[in-house]
């Protein structure tokens, strides 16, 4: 539980700065942010399993790559599911900013998460 809490405020985080960075990828603040990384929480449970076993095929085809698509796809999804208190304008950001949260998740869960848990 308390790991799915830290994921909910780092995807809240990183959502904040990659609406800071990208023009076309808007936030209407904090709360959006937090409402925003549960639902993408939610869709990654429920959906994106069902989605990865559907394109299994290209997934294993082009390496893995294409679970950055999946990505985008929940995170239009998560779009679509808010309305107008975070909108994406296209699918290319969408790829853009899944690649951009998937990498800095990840760097921040090896980094600081991991660490911090070995410690403890």
């Amino acid at each position: 539980m308390l790991s799915w809490i830290v994921n909910i405020f780092v995807n809240a985080l990183l959502l904040i700065v990659i609406a800071g960075y990208f023009e076309s990828f808007h936030l209407e603040g904090i709360g959006a942010a937090f409402v925003a990384s549960i639902i993408l929480s939610v869709l990654n449970i429920f959906v994106k399993p069902f989605l990865i076993l559907l394109t299994l095929p290209i997934t294993v085809l082009s390496l893995g790559l294409f679970l950055f698509v999946i990505n985008a796809i929940t995170l239009m999804m998560t779009s679509s599911i808010m309305g107008d208190a975070f909108q994406i304008d296209g699918f290319g950001t969408a790829i853009l900013a899944s690649i951009v949260l998937s990498f800095f998740h990840l760097l921040i869960q090896k980094a600081i998460i991991e660490p911090l848990q070995r410690n403890n």
